[in-house]
């Protein structure tokens, strides 16, 4: 592209350096030696008067140029060659009015009115310059006169011409013109086109810099008069002036644009912006201004605007600006060119090529270089652009790979490697969704014992025991039939996930599998095996648990949540592996929702408490009562027990014990108050058996309530005590110490060291309903009861049997010496306004309660 406007610009360049060449002869063309008058414009002379006047000065230059001047001027000059020289050529279009008088012998032989206020067609010859055709013969002698009025720049370029020759000169001069619009009108397309495709206001600017000056040679040489606008004189002469402030006006605001003014010079951007708001003003003033004046002030303006452009160049390249080299020569070139016509219109500079074709030949290269600058610059851009894409696309391409390597973090286990719970979750998923005919388990390991391992190696070996064990499981998994791979690829396969940094996890096809239990038995001995580290065998004790899709559940979630819970459960801890039993999860949502209930229950005193009464053998009397905390307003009723391990696993034991504690106390002032002193029995809780504070507790709640000293028991169950012998022991002492009596409660339900309980500091034991029931009708049961009996009684307890429901048992425990029995026999639990009613009735009939 850069090649082609070169070749061009070195055409043009040839070509119009071949217009000043003097190649033709001086028979074809010359300039006359001239004279001229001047007058006043008041002065209006006949041509008659003009020459008979003795003002005439010979020229001393080769062509006039008066610059503005407001006189008529009067040019004489003889014409010679009679045999060839026929044409008078007036080359500069700009004059007003132009009256022609040929004299042949002193005599007018031909007068011609014409001018560029007149239509163009008006012409004696149509042609941009003005031009007088004339018939001379060889037997006389010719004269011309010439009479000029203009209100623009008083020049008046003549040569005398063969016809002939000068349409073949003209032709040859048209031609070069023709290069010269057709340069122009190139770089407008060109622009223009790209503007079209970027949308960037700088190659709009341009085109209309550009257009600014194509209009202004046109108008200057006549062009546009003769092809535009030949009927409307007025017109052109108004193009005329506004062709100057427009020019520079687009031009001021393309500079500084192009190069950046605003961010790169401000003092030069002020300056640019206050220039175009003069040029603004001074072409709305040429509509009012008349053409002289107006002429004198757009050219007196176009040298300052001019010598402003051709400084911001230079400035903005010492800056370091890439686009001001070229910019500083192109606007040298027009500048210098601009400056030459200028000084030609003021009459500074002769006429000759140079000053007539200044400015055309400054602004076509101008146009060229500023061509070749924006096309440099759209290259740069390009190649900008080209940069910033593949920067950006470096950028994404790093963004990318470190997105995949968060979602590699993301989706596995920092330390092992092995895919974590989300990866599992959209495995398991996308085998339910995509077979949902087909049952897959979902098995969990949990390793138990790493937390003591932890503790006694540290934790950097822990984790390398960890990696170990998380192969080993890999490999396990691998070898076991039904197994499903949980990641795959060319690099490794997975069937192992981490769930937690303690807990795996792995899917198989559960029918597969479940044909293969020889092979589920291999896989978890493999499982079991303890891990080989630094010549030590790491027991890890891992526990399976297992769900199974469907019947467990439909989704992810609910599967490992529920192969958790079955690994969690009494099964897996004596077993190795357990499945999941609906029946023995205690933590489902209802279980969620029922702990906050539990806890408004608590604090809205929803909670109330029943007894029942326990009696006497021997007298037949109630001796004591037992409170049990009861739930009422449920539409789904919960048992005690219930209520009281959801307390446990929940952390409201606390709460509720102590509400429970001060709730009886209350409820033996108010017997007492209604003159039954009988002893309350309370159940504790192992939990609170382990809390520092606990007998602290009881000793300040006993001392705000005196006459309750030693008539509040607390039953404890034989199984609770042996989970934590030496904790519950001290607690038990600590209680004892206040004046608190002990019961062992459920004796005989669990398994407990004799040694152990006689350290309690117990005065009671009560025997489980499950001995009772079934007392009279199996003999073992009863030589258990018999043999319990005695034992307690030889180390000073006394007995309560639980559960009695009839008479024949009640009869045969007083026989065996039983102390106290609690039971449907003598009633349900009761609330405490039915429960006085009770006593009230039992005790007004002792003979129809009393036993045997």
């Amino acid at each position: 592209m850069a090649s082609i406007y070169w070749l061009r610009l070195l055409i043009t360049l040839l070509l119009l350096s071949g217009l000043a060449a003097p190649s033709l002869g001086a028979e074809v063309s010359y300039v006359p030696q001239i004279e001229y008058l001047r007058t006043a414009t008041d002065n209006k002379l006949t041509a008659s008067e003009a020459l008979a006047s003795d003002d005439w000065q010979t020229l001393e230059e080769e062509s006039p140029n008066f610059g503005y001047i407001q006189d008529i001027v009067w040019l004489r000059f003889p014409v010679g060659h009679p045999a060839t020289i026929n044409l008078l050529e007036v080359r500069y279009s700009q004059l007003d009015e132009l009256t022609f008088f040929l004299l042949e012998n002193d005599r007018i032989a031909q007068r011609v009115e014409t001018g560029d206020h007149v239509p163009f067609d008006q012409r004696p010859i149509l042609h941009r310059h003005f031009l007088f055709p004339f018939e001379q013969s060889i037997a006389s002698e010719y004269e011309i006169l010439l009479e000029v009025r203009t209100d623009g720049a008083m020049q008046i370029p003549v040569r005398l011409w063969n016809a002939q020759a000068f349409f073949e000169h003209s032709s040859t001069e048209d031609q070069m013109h023709a290069v010269y619009y057709g340069i122009l009108i190139t770089v407008i397309f060109f622009n223009l086109f790209i503007f079209a495709a970027l949308r960037e206001p700088v190659y709009l600017l341009y085109v209309l810099s550009t257009l600014g000056y194509l209009l202004l040679i046109g108008s200057l040489n006549g062009t546009t008069f003769q092809f535009l606008w030949p009927h409307s004189p007025a017109l052109q002469n108004q193009i005329m002036l506004l062709t100057v402030p427009f020019s520079l006006l687009f031009t001021l605001i393309f500079s500084r644009s192009f190069l950046k003014l605003e961010a790169t010079g401000p003092v030069l951007n002020r300056l640019v912006v206050f220039m175009v708001s003069v040029n603004a003003v001074v072409g709305l003033m040429t509509f009012f201004l008349d053409y002289s004046t107006g002429s004198r002030l757009t050219v007196a303006l176009a040298i300052p605007s001019c010598l402003l452009l051709t400084v911001l160049g230079p400035v903005q390249w010492w800056k370091g600006n890439p686009q001001a080299g070229y910019y500083t020569v192109a606007w040298a070139a027009l500048t210098l060119g601009s400056a030459i016509t200028a000084a030609n219109k003021y009459g500074l500079l002769p006429n000759n090529f140079v000053t007539t074709y200044g400015m055309q030949i400054g602004s076509a290269l101008e146009a060229i270089l500023l061509t070749l600058a924006l096309a440099a610059r759209l290259y740069q851009e390009r190649q900008d652009k080209v940069e910033a894409r593949e920067a950006e696309l470096k950028a994404l391409a790093a963004r990318r790979s470190a997105e995949l390597k968060l979602m590699d973090h993301a989706l596995h286990n920092p330390l092992t490697g092995l895919p974590n719970r989300g990866s599992l979750e959209m495995m398991l998923n996308d085998l339910m969704i995509r077979s949902p005919e087909r049952r897959y388990g979902i098995a969990v390991i949990h390793l138990n014992n790493l937390q003591s391992v932890t503790k006694t190696l540290g934790h950097r070996n822990s984790d390398r025991i960890l990696e170990l064990a998380s192969k080993h499981y890999n490999a396990v998994a691998r070898e076991l039939p039904g197994t499903l791979p949980v990641e795959q690829s060319d690099q490794r396969n997975f069937y192992l996930a981490s769930l937690d940094p303690q807990t795996f996890a792995f899917i198989v096809d559960a029918d597969a599998t479940g044909a293969v239990p020889r092979a589920i038995l291999k896989a978890l001995e493999g499982i079991r095996y303890p891990i080989d580290y630094l010549g030590m065998q790491i027991p890890l004790d891992p526990r399976l648990g297992v769900a199974i899709f469907p019947e467990h559940g439909t989704d992810a979630n609910t599967l490992i949540r529920r192969a958790v819970i079955a690994e969690g459960s009494d099964s897996a801890l004596e077993r190795g592996i357990a499945y999941y039993k609906s029946k023995k999860d205690s933590y489902s949502a209802d279980r969620l929702t029922m702990v906050s209930e539990l806890r408004h229950a608590l604090n809205t005193n929803e909670l109330v408490l029943f007894m029942q009464p326990k009696q006497s053998l021997k007298t037949g009397r109630i001796v004591g009562i037992e409170v049990l905390i009861r739930w009422p307003g449920r539409a789904k009723p919960i048992r005690a027990d219930e209520i009281i391990t959801l307390a446990e696993q929940t952390g409201l034991i606390k709460p509720l014990t102590r509400w429970v504690l001060e709730q009886s106390l209350e409820l033996r002032s108010r017997l007492l108050d209604r003159g039954w002193p009988m002893n309350i029995s309370i159940n504790i809780s192992p939990n609170n058996l382990r809390e520092p504070d606990f007998p602290i507790f009881v000793q300040r709640l006993m001392n705000s309530y005196h006459s309750h000293q030693g008539a509040i028991i607390f039953e404890v169950t034989e199984t609770s005590m042996m989970q934590d012998p030496g904790n519950s022991l001290k607690a038990l002492n600590s209680l004892s110490a206040t004046g608190i009596p002990v019961s062992i409660d459920d004796f005989g339900s669990g398994y407990s060291s004799l040694s152990y309980i006689k350290q309690l500091p117990a005065s009671e034991i009560k025997i489980d309903r499950s001995l009772v029931t079934e007392l009279t009708t199996e003999a073992e049961d009863r030589v258990i009861v018999q043999t319990t009996i005695e034992m307690c009684h030889s180390l000073g307890y006394q007995v309560v049997a639980e559960g009695v429901e009839d008479d024949v048992t009640a009869n045969l425990l007083r026989d065996m010496g039983c102390d106290m029995i609690q039971g449907y026999l003598l009633t349900p639990s009761l609330p405490f306004d039915e429960l006085l009613e009770w006593l009230e009735r039992s005790q007004q009939q002792p003979e129809r309660r009393k036993l045997g």
